[in-house]
């Protein structure tokens, strides 16, 4: 019968870069109401440093809408769901609003509103 190995000495579970940033990104597109009807998913970029993971978020919202509570929400939400599934630490997470859909241009060809 074979020896019983200490759990401390068996190997260690290393989670991919990537699959962090899936899962933030994943978290993100949970805590926004909507995704903007012709905008695109939240996008995910991470570092990873031993079981800390600093992540950047890109996303576009709908306007008029409170910004700063739907980037509050994501930050807790992907903070929280980064550390639930993957085990890590998020000290820093980076939130990004790249374009603001507005309900009273869509389907319009114009591109500012004056």
């Amino acid at each position: 019968m074979a020896a019983q190995v200490a759990p401390a000495e068996r190997g260690a579970t290393r989670i991919a870069d990537r699959v962090v940033a899936k899962i933030a990104a994943y978290a993100a597109r949970e805590a926004l109401d909507a995704v903007p009807e012709d905008g695109a998913p939240p996008h995910a970029t991470v570092a990873v440093h031993h079981d800390a993971a600093r992540v950047r978020i890109s996303l576009e919202l709908e306007y008029p809408a409170d910004i700063g509570a739907q980037c509050g929400a994501v930050r807790r939400q992907v903070t929280e769901r980064v550390r639930t599934l993957a085990g890590m630490e998020v000290p820093e997470v980076a939130v990004q609003v790249e374009r603001l859909h507005s309900a009273h241009t869509r389907g319009t060809d114009r591109g500012r509103i004056r």
